[in-house]
């Protein structure tokens, strides 16, 4: 009877960690062998890594990232210009939590939405909060909350995220609104949060771009200029990988 009111309170107070814990103690003979500090130290470790789990899944989940992907898996076999060395400190999240930028370039499909999404996915394993973001949809988004009256809210949204990944940059040439939105994303970042940009452009060409010369200006220097920047080069991944699965003859 007391073990059942134990677990009914710790259900209510949601300790659900606890009460896996509990149960497995109680299945496992070698258990009572541990005294009860030892075994309060396990109930305790076992709802943290629950409550660190469920949040992970909620910041993954928030994130939409568009790939499945983590930093441990990341290919440097092939020759993109990738630097493990700078993969590595990207991969501490510092420069995100230093609210810095971080600018990927490179040909379709040498792996710059998968670098990004590893990237945006440790973040979240690091505790910061993430949204991934086609450059199609994001400016669709924007449109839409503007003519509709909540891009306030939409922006104060994205103020708050620690990590903006844009994906895809350059596709179309920004139009005047587009490009004024995109810079007052920016200046809501600044010193607030860190933004990610991938794009199959060099950074030469953005200017003409983003079309508003004065805008290109203004997002650029506070985009560009204090980066960390990715170069890729070299073929396209799928490429390399559909011929390495083709049967020999």
């Amino acid at each position: 009877m007391l073990h059942e009111q134990t677990v009914s309170k710790l259900h209510t107070m949601k300790l659900f960690g606890m009460v896996e814990a509990l149960e497995e103690q109680r299945r496992q003979s070698r258990a009572g062998e541990l005294g009860f500090e030892d075994r309060l130290a396990l109930l305790v470790e076992r709802q943290w890594l629950w409550r660190e789990d469920r949040a992970l899944r909620t910041r993954l989940q928030h994130a939409r990232l568009r790939q499945s992907a983590c930093v441990e898996e990341i290919d440097y076999r092939h020759h993109r210009g990738l630097q493990r060395s700078v993969l590595e400190h990207l991969a501490t999240s510092e420069w995100v939590r230093q609210r810095q930028h971080c600018v990927i370039t490179g040909p379709t499909g040498v792996g710059k939405t998968y670098l990004a999404c590893a990237l945006a996915h440790k973040a979240c394993r690091d505790g910061y909060r993430v949204r991934y973001w086609s450059t199609p949809k994001l400016l669709r988004e924007l449109a839409g909350a503007q003519a509709d009256g909540s891009l306030v809210r939409l922006l104060r949204k994205l103020a708050r995220t620690d990590l903006i990944v844009i994906d895809d940059w350059g596709l179309e040439r920004l139009k005047d609104a587009q490009a004024l939105l995109i810079l007052e994303i920016l200046e809501d970042r600044q010193d607030r949060g860190s933004l990610m940009i991938t794009s199959q452009f060099a950074v030469t060409t953005w200017h003409e771009l983003i079309g508003n010369p004065t805008a290109a200006d203004a997002i650029l220097d506070r985009l560009v200029h204090h980066a960390h920047r990715i170069e890729l080069k070299g073929e396209s991944m799928r490429k390399v990988k559909s011929a390495a699965q083709r049967p020999k003859t």
